[in-house]
């Protein structure tokens, strides 16, 4: 079996970490082969303001969300590749979000370009996100 890249958005990097309705599908999708997990800065900047939101709303407590933190480190450093968004990367979600076609946010835009610039298959579970991912030739995981 051939290792296929995989670039996790911050939707399913939270499943990961958070116990949330999407938590199965998530741990699921990592189990189901030969995967290279990549992790751009920015998702992971993300993946915090949503334990902040949670924590804000009352849904999350501060030990947990510290925990979630501390844990998704400790598993990037061990089972993930770290990515930086780049300025090619925002350059290219600048161009996404001119095509006024798609249904785009400029925190998905950033997602996009960077796992094409990564030539990786971008997983997500924000359907609106992944059908603008495939109109720009972006390969998407089902989760």
């Amino acid at each position: 079996m051939t290792t296929k890249t995989v670039y996790l958005d911050a939707s399913v990097i939270v499943a990961l970490f958070v116990d949330d309705p999407f938590s199965s599908r998530a741990k699921a999708f990592l189990e189901s082969g030969d995967l290279s997990i990549v992790i751009a800065d920015y998702a992971t900047a993300e993946f915090a303001s949503a334990l902040a939101r949670l924590v804000r709303m009352g849904e999350l407590d501060v030990e947990r969300a510290r925990t979630a933190c501390a844990n998704l480190d400790a598993w990037m450093a061990r089972s993930a590749q770290a990515a930086q968004i780049t300025s090619a990367d925002i350059k290219a979600a600048e161009g996404f979000l001119r095509r006024f076609d798609l249904n785009l946010r400029a925190p998905d835009s950033l997602h996009i370009a960077a796992s094409r610039r990564l030539s990786a298959q971008l997983a997500t579970f924000d359907e609106a996100m992944a059908a603008s991912a495939r109109a720009l030739g972006v390969d998407v995981a089902v989760l």
